[in-house]
């Protein structure tokens, strides 16, 4: 399992690298942000949405399942984009702006328990069946989009921009995820290749640049197939962690 999960990390530290490297020189290429003195540089955010902008930007990130699942480690890398699609709204400390956004996640794995399970059937008055006991669990791979990010910016003034925000996505993995067991408790196929991931979360961005800035965010992810697989075991919730870095436009 160490092996594994070393390894996704420097696959996963790739793909950051690569992102950056492809998004680098469009953001370079941007006509420079005009700056006329040092208020305006330490308040980017102000200035910045108000034209109500685009962002986009890679991220990676590293989570932990919760309750029954919280021998479940999770670790993707992705990318981000998003579009402000109004002015100021509302007073106090939640006045913000409303963003749009997705994200495409092509490298998402999961690392579970292993364990021996089998395949048990009934035929109505027939007795119980099952096959030999196999292992199962282990590491999943999938590819997950999130194609529904809504976004709530609260609009600071500062270096420093938060936001809260609900999600929904979609998770497909290379077999069906999670497992169950351990044998003789479940009496199911499996589970699902497919699992919905509606979630809720709290970030900020950190302007390092008038239009670049670093992000981190904590979400709560329930992971679940709705009951559309053979069995609906899920993630009832887990707790996810990401950093990316993030360009304006």
């Amino acid at each position: 399992m160490s092996i594994t999960l070393q390894k996704a990390r420097i696959a996963a530290g790739f793909i950051l690298a690569l992102a950056l490297g492809l998004f680098a020189p469009a953001a370079t290429a941007q006509a420079p942000t005009a700056v006329t003195n040092s208020n305006d540089d330490s308040r980017p955010s102000r200035g910045l949405l108000a034209g109500q902008p685009w962002e986009y930007g890679p991220f990676v990130n590293g989570g932990l399942g919760t309750g029954n699942r919280a021998d479940y480690k999770f670790l993707w890398a992705g990318l981000h984009a998003g579009k402000v699609l109004t002015g100021p709204m509302g007073k106090g400390i939640l006045r913000g702006q409303f963003e749009l956004a997705a994200e495409l996640i092509p490298y998402w794995q999961a690392y579970t328990p292993k364990y021996l399970r089998a395949n048990c059937y009934q035929e109505p008055g027939g007795p119980l069946t099952c096959s030999n006991l196999f292992p199962t669990g282990g590491t999943y791979t999938g590819v997950s989009v999130t194609p529904a990010i809504l976004r709530w910016n609260l609009v600071s003034g500062h270096r420093f921009l938060p936001w809260i925000q609900g999600a929904g996505g979609l998770i497909w993995t290379d077999h069906k995820f999670p497992p169950i067991g351990p044998y003789p408790v479940p009496r199911h196929l499996g589970t699902s290749v497919f699992n919905y991931t509606p979630q809720f979360g709290i970030g900020v961005h950190y302007f390092v640049r008038p239009r670049q800035s670093i992000s981190l965010s904590a979400n709560a992810v329930h992971i679940s197939n709705a009951s559309m697989g053979d069995a609906n075991p899920g993630v009832n919730a887990s707790v996810q962690f990401s950093i990316g870095y993030t360009w304006w436009k």
